[in-house]
């Protein structure tokens, strides 16, 4: 079993030394709670402004932050999962998400594939590759980034690799309600695996965030979820995902998603 925390709370933009401290706080409540694991928001330590990231953040500061961030899971002894920019060698920015174990030892990294809006596309790159998959905690674990999952290809992508767990750190403004309340719960029940998806909360910026973060499981039951304001969200991982498994081996008492897609049609269709 794997007790999960999801941080929802509001960053200031480029107040690092801040928006840290509120991630080590989470992480110190998490763990004294018996949390394994925390996920924090999209672009949680440096705040959600696109523009001002682009024209202000000095990428040379990038590698002392994700030290700073990995001295927070190793202090409180609690995996994490951060979203920081990113910029590759060519020089184009991306927006990451990266999964450090309670040793503060990088697991996994992702780079978000699908960009929202004007001032995400002037700021940052596209990424192209697929989801990773990791075994944490005996959970086969994958991440993506906020407008991501609302595009079935890439929960698709990280099942079919064997995800059990998708962490989501997003920062969703207010009037989208529908994608925590459905589409995270549509992507969990499609997939059969757990979607974890955590939000900001406040405004500025421009952006009003509602919160509103969740857990959905593989059966597409909401596991936890969030009001509008600051809060930190408790969910067990682990009982459901085996039940789950377990009705899939009974064919004639599960729908098995995964087992009954047909690729080369689909690719026959166009898709």
């Amino acid at each position: 079993m794997v007790l999960l925390a999801v941080m929802q709370a509001n960053s200031a933009v480029l107040d690092v030394k801040a928006n840290c401290a509120a991630v080590g706080e989470a992480a110190r409540e998490a763990s004294a709670a018996g949390a394994q694991l925390l996920l924090t928001p999209e672009l949680f330590p440096v705040g959600y402004a696109p523009l001002r990231l682009r024209a202000a953040l000095d990428p040379t500061t990038l590698p002392a932050l994700r030290e700073v961030l990995a001295g927070i899971a190793r202090r409180h002894n609690i995996a994490l999962v951060y979203s920081l920019p990113a910029v590759t060698p060519a020089g184009e920015w991306h927006i990451s998400a990266t999964l450090v174990d309670a040793s503060g030892h990088e697991l996994l990294n992702y780079d978000k594939v699908h960009l929202f809006g004007p001032e995400e596309r002037a700021a940052f790159s596209p990424a192209a590759a697929a989801p990773g998959v990791v075994e944490f905690h005996g959970l086969k674990t994958a991440l993506a980034i906020c407008y991501d999952i609302e595009f079935p290809e890439s929960a698709r992508a990280a099942a079919v690799r064997g995800a059990e767990l998708l962490l989501v750190p997003t920062a969703l403004a207010g009037g989208f309600d529908a994608v925590p309340q459905v589409l995270v719960r549509a992507r969990a029940l499609e997939n059969q695996l757990t979607v974890a998806y955590a939000n900001h909360t406040g405004s500025g910026e421009g952006c009003d965030f509602r919160g509103g973060s969740i857990v959905a499981g593989p059966d597409g039951t909401v596991l936890a979820v969030a009001g509008p304001g600051t809060e930190l969200l408790f969910a067990e991982l682990g009982g459901i995902v085996d039940a789950v498994t377990d009705r899939a081996h009974d064919a004639d008492d599960a729908v098995d998603y995964l087992r009954d897609r047909r690729p080369d049609l689909y690719r026959s269709w166009g898709i």
